[in-house]
């Protein structure tokens, strides 16, 4: 699925420009480029952008259908049927589901919103190598990307939220698995790809005391800023904040206490006054200024402004050379990789033995079993060079949290790719009959929804074939 936001990324980018001319539109996911080539009118040649379709209360703009197709072109996408039907069908289908969403008040938080794109935009700082990098290729700042992203990333969370809801009480037995494929023939069993299992520490290098008097410092004139009445807190979010909530003003949303990172939680929840700010909060994604903005029960709703200490280049190269004493002393059989990662900084991994963990999404699934390009970049290019048993050299990347972490990884396991067998790949066997099954779900609710659904759209496309029945009536 990051994959997939990528090479988005790039198409939105490439429309930045004339994003701006029609800024005064805005459609359902984000805000939409002038251009278009879809097929129109010559009476309608002059229009910037027009809703096409409407599903439910969710209007698809032909600048949607337009991102889509030059996301599919960036890819080298093959389109089933033709393009300028299928396109607006794919986004027809996800309005589906965010209207069933907003029919069953399904809710998603701006810290989950917020956390999801700061994943994003971390994985892409980790392909093009540096945040500077990352605003050269854009030709946007930080700040402008999280805006721009706010909306989509809002409806995905939205549109996944659902699926989970409709498929979660389909599960498979042992039989079952085995009856899906004990009729299939050898050739047309799943291939399965080469897949690794990579063990990680990571170690955070130390952030000088003058970085964080520095970030401390700016954060307290944050504060007298708005103590003063010169600004407010939302503005000065907006502009500063590097959490992926600026856009929002710094604003999570109503959230439990068990969502936050327990120092965050433990100064939000004591607020009581919205008119006061916060102590400065350490917690382990920097440090945070936090106001209150109301309270319902036990969940919370607060802004607040994240700024992250640089590391110098001296911080890195230091602990670079702590993780190669490590790696000899694990090579050396000094100490094992297992008992070793017990000292990383990831939490996620440490009481795995660092074995790291890959989660499909889209499935709702969890593995140790991990594609090459599944891995965070950096990690990949060290599995490269490396045979089962070998640790890597100490490398940089940045981690999940948006930090500068020095990495070493051993190669756990390797498995080349194989036709699947019931004794070897059960549980990937398995992972594909609930997927399928899931799948066949979906197709259906799909089918069911559109009897009962509103759906409008344009002259231009009511001569489409289609893959659903039903969107012509």
């Amino acid at each position: 699925m990051r994959k997939i936001f990528f090479r988005l990324a790039i198409c939105l980018a490439a429309v930045a420009l004339s994003v701006q001319a029609g800024s005064g539109l805005r459609g359902s996911n984000r805000q939409k480029t002038a251009h278009d080539t879809i097929p129109q009118n010559n009476d309608k040649h002059n229009v910037i952008d027009e809703v096409v379709w409407v599903v439910g209360d969710e209007p698809i703009l032909r600048s949607d259908i337009e991102v889509m197709r030059m996301q599919g072109e960036a890819e080298g996408m093959k389109w089933s049927g033709n393009p300028d039907c299928s396109i607006p069908e794919q986004l027809a289908v996800q309005k589906l589901f965010l209207h069933q969403a907003a029919i069953d008040s399904i809710e998603v938080t701006e810290s989950d919103i917020s956390q999801s794109i700061e994943d994003q935009i971390n994985y892409w700082i980790q392909m093009v190598g540096s945040r500077e990098k990352l605003e050269e290729y854009r030709k946007q700042s930080i700040t402008q990307m999280r805006q721009e992203m706010h909306d989509e990333f809002r409806n995905r969370e939205l549109v996944q939220k659902m699926k989970k809801k409709l498929v979660e009480d389909i599960t498979v037995s042992p039989a079952e698995v085995r009856n899906y494929f004990k009729d299939m023939p050898q050739d047309s069993l799943p291939l399965i790809p080469m897949t690794v299992e990579v063990q990680i520490i990571t170690k955070q290098p130390k952030v000088s005391d003058e970085e964080v008097n520095r970030v401390k410092n700016q954060l307290r004139e944050f504060t007298d800023r708005v103590n003063n009445g010169e600004t407010t807190f939302a503005t000065l979010a907006r502009l500063y904040s590097e959490d992926g909530s600026a856009s929002q003003g710094g604003e999570l949303g109503y959230t439990p206490r068990a969502a936050f990172d327990p120092a965050f939680a433990a100064v939000a929840f004591n607020l009581t006054d919205p008119k006061k700010v916060s102590k400065i909060v350490e917690s382990e994604f920097g440090y945070h200024i936090i106001q209150l903005i109301d309270r319902r029960g036990e969940r919370i709703n607060v802004r607040h402004i994240l700024l992250k200490p640089s590391i110098d280049q001296e911080a890195i190269d230091d602990m670079k050379h702590k993780l190669d004493t490590l790696a000899n002393d694990i090579r050396g059989g000094k100490i094992t990789f297992d008992d070793a990662a017990f000292i990383s900084d990831d939490k996620d991994t440490r009481s795995n033995h660092g074995l790291m963990a890959n989660s499909d999404e889209s499935n709702m699934i969890r593995t140790s079993k991990f594609r090459m390009q599944d891995l965070p970049t950096e990690v990949a290019r060290e599995v490269e060079k490396l045979q089962p048993g070998e640790v890597s050299e100490p490398f940089t990347m940045i981690d999940k949290r948006g930090k500068t972490v020095c990495a070493i990884i051993k190669l756990k396991n390797r498995t080349d790719s194989h036709r699947a067998t019931i004794t070897e790949d059960f549980q990937d066997m398995r992972d594909v009959v609930l997927a399928d099954r899931r799948e066949k779900l979906l197709l259906n609710w799909v089918k069911e929804k559109l009897k009962n659904t509103y759906v409008r759209m344009d002259e231009r496309y009511r001569d489409c074939e289609f893959e659903y029945d039903g969107w012509v009536r």
